[in-house]
């Protein structure tokens, strides 16, 4: 892949602002590759992310964001520039479903989701075989119902030691503790069945095959202390039939799970996602 520097910056919505970003990177040689642009004409708010052939500039990436302060305090923005060669490190958590966990860990053996998967956390053992296939470290951290504090602190001391910036909640069906979603807020990505709110609780797919709903789908997002209710990165749906049967609904339900899922984080780890409230400006390749 092209080596790139990644420029995302968001800020109060004012006239001169891709002028002033496109003379700075002209000033220093930089050609464009990916250029996209937002305003969202409610908030004010202004969205921009450039991919910036790292070979065609005239400095590199700490005198990059050194000479780009000042533009940026002009501005207000909220912004960072990061080498594309840099490879985010990412920590999944699983429970007993393999589906988005296989998934995510194939896409990145083969090359597709440009990270270090840095380890696995599951509160069981049932996968840690498929795990350890792929050389990847597996921390077993049961969560006892009587008192889950002391797991979820071994969790943090796991995720810390390793480094990660990005945690994915491959199906772990442990809700994450409130001071967690603070520590790592915008960093924990989560999948779950767009049935909610109307289909609560255990076997959705079930309640929804009852029901004869005509489509079922699927929402990757951020980690809030709000349950199910943080930034929405991704979504998708696929249309069923009244001849498909509560089974046929969880296989479908899995496949648009772990594709919106890998979708998401890929979005999440080439920076296309930004952040403003709780919602989402997602610049999709």
């Amino acid at each position: 892949m092209r080596k790139t520097f990644r420029l995302v910056i968001s800020c109060p919505d004012r006239v001169g602002i891709v002028a002033a970003v496109s003379q700075f990177l002209n000033e220093r040689s930089g050609s464009i590759i990916e250029a996209s642009h937002h305003t969202d004409l409610e908030q004010k708010w202004f969205f921009m992310r450039h991919d910036v052939d790292a070979e065609s500039l005239s400095i590199d990436v700490d005198t990059f964001r050194e000479e780009f302060a000042p533009i940026a305090e002009e501005y207000n923005m909220k912004w960072y520039v990061k080498d594309s060669e840099d490879r985010p490190k990412v920590i999944l958590m699983a429970t007993k479903e393999s589906h988005c966990l296989n998934d995510i860990m194939h896409r990145w053996h083969t090359g597709e989701l440009n990270c270090e998967i840095v380890g696995v956390i599951a509160n069981h053992e049932d996968l840690r075989s498929m795990v350890e296939w792929y050389n990847v470290p597996y921390f077993c951290i049961p969560v006892p119902k009587e008192n889950k504090m002391p797991a979820f602190q071994e969790i943090e001391a796991r995720i810390d030691e390793t480094g990660a910036d990005t945690i994915v909640l491959a199906r772990y069906m442990q809700i994450f503790p409130e001071y967690l979603c603070e520590k790592y807020k915008h960093q924990v990505i989560n999948i779950h069945h767009s049935f909610l709110p109307s289909f609560i609780g255990a076997k959705p797919y079930h309640q929804a095959a009852v029901r004869g709903v005509k489509l079922i789908g699927a929402t990757c997002h951020y980690v809030t202390a709000d349950l199910d209710a943080g930034p929405i990165i991704e979504q998708d749906v696929i249309r069923v039939r009244h001849s498909h049967s509560a089974e046929d609904m969880v296989r479908l339900g899995k496949d648009i799970e772990k594709l919106v899922l890998s979708r998401g984080l890929r979005y999440h780890l080439e920076d296309r996602v930004l952040v403003h409230g709780n919602k989402t400006v997602v610049f999709a390749d």
